[in-house]
């Protein structure tokens, strides 16, 4: 775990091995992912698997809901053991309403799939509700399967809440602190039920996720406090655009700052799939958890640069480094690359400065300024380029670029 002064403590928690990676204790915190295709649809939902892999993602969800989610899930586990790199990414089975049927009645599916995900609040009702339970748990503990206890709060146990409700008579508290503490509850005390029924602490994850940012803070805060099982935790049913990334970065930040959290999902809506493994990379890296890809430092603009220039500069830049880091990571090493921080500044007020502070750092003239570009290497003035006929300062920045990343080897 890579801890930085901005970050407090990571909160202990006992690890639970998911297939080839570890959630929780000193684990790296990991990233999630679900498929939205129709699972039975094999073809798809490998491809879609593998994008989300290619992207970043560490551990994938599939929906199981019916019978021929379920009979596809081997033929998808066996497509994927075909390549090492998709082998190794543990395959998550996200049951509702009907997980103790499919899991009964499909064994190589509990066979094949890596954890269960299972939802308290329909997994059914009354005493049907522990019944159910005990039968996922049962085929759990047969295959040797770490289960995620998953609360949500739109299919919340209307028992618990009715409960809490009518104890609620003359503490005054809202409806929303209410759900809150049945949502906190209802984590843990399926948890405890699982436990009481065979299953060990490390095989069990918690989440409980709901889409309104404080009320979100609350619930894992408690959870941390009282729980050492380890949370996945996210934001649910986010929204779409700038509008779920920033609501998402802005709860998931909050948390992981506070040491809370040992793998995170980013719930958004988007036509590509891969966008919310993208943000979740950009979270992680933006707090200096992990590092994924050179970070570029670049200023906004003002009207003391020459905004044109030094914006078609920085997009010429990031792109550059978004079609090289593949290669760069193959010749040079994953973390060197990783952890490249690379400046494109835009005047002189803050250029300089940026640009010693960075690996490498160009500072482009403002306006009025000479039409000078300085790089800087390590914080020392590397060189002093301007335009000629043959090569621009793009062209003359990215040459020595590339044989800064050639001197990491």
């Amino acid at each position: 775990m890579n801890h930085n002064e901005f970050v407090t403590v990571k909160a202990k928690t006992c690890a639970v091995k998911v297939g080839n990676i570890v959630i929780g204790g000193d684990a790296k915190i990991a990233i999630q992912s679900m498929t939205d295709t129709v699972t039975s649809n094999i073809k798809d939902t490998v491809a879609q698997i593998k994008l989300l892999i290619d992207s970043g993602a560490e551990i994938v969800r599939i929906t199981v809901d019916n019978d021929s989610a379920a009979a596809a899930v081997p033929a998808i586990k066996d497509s994927l053991m075909q390549e090492e790199m998709y082998a190794k990414i543990p395959l998550v089975g996200c049951f509702h309403y009907n997980g103790h049927i499919l899991l009964h009645k499909f064994h190589e599916c509990a066979a094949a799939l890596d954890k269960y995900r299972i939802n308290p609040g329909n997994i059914g009702i009354k005493g049907k509700r522990d019944k159910n339970f005990e039968e996922i748990l049962t085929i759990a503990r047969k295959f040797n399967k770490p289960i995620r206890i998953g609360v949500n709060g739109g299919s919340l146990e209307q028992e618990l809440l009715s409960e809490l409700i009518e104890q609620n008579t003359n503490n005054n508290l809202s409806i929303e602190q209410i759900k809150r503490e049945a949502i906190v509850k209802s984590a843990l005390f399926s948890a405890q039920k699982a436990i009481a029924y065979g299953m060990q602490e490390n095989q069990i994850i918690l989440s409980a996720k709901v889409s309104n940012l404080p009320d979100v803070v609350w619930v894992y805060r408690q959870l941390s406090k009282y729980s050492k099982h380890p949370l996945h935790i996210g934001l649910t049913e986010a929204g779409s655009g700038l509008n779920g990334a920033v609501k998402t970065a802005a709860a998931l930040g909050i948390l992981l700052h506070h040491g809370i959290g040992d793998t995170i999902r980013v719930s958004t809506t988007s036509h590509d799939r891969t966008e919310e493994v993208k943000i979740a990379k950009m979270i992680l890296q933006a707090l200096d958890i992990r590092s994924f890809a050179p970070s570029v430092t670049s200023c906004p603009g003002c009207g003391r640069t020459s905004s044109s220039a030094f914006q078609i500069l920085n997009f010429q830049v990031n792109e550059y480094i978004v079609d090289r880091m593949e290669e760069w990571k193959r010749l040079y090493g994953d973390e060197k690359i990783s952890k490249l921080k690379i400046a494109v500044m835009g005047c002189i007020v803050n250029g300089p400065g940026e640009s010693k502070l960075a690996d490498i750092g160009i500072s482009m003239p403002g306006n009025n300024e000479e039409d000078l570009a300085v790089v800087f290497v390590k914080g020392m003035k590397k060189a002093v380029l301007r335009k000629t006929e043959d090569y621009s300062i793009y062209q003359q920045f990215i040459t020595i670029l590339e044989d800064f990343v050639a001197s990491l080897q």
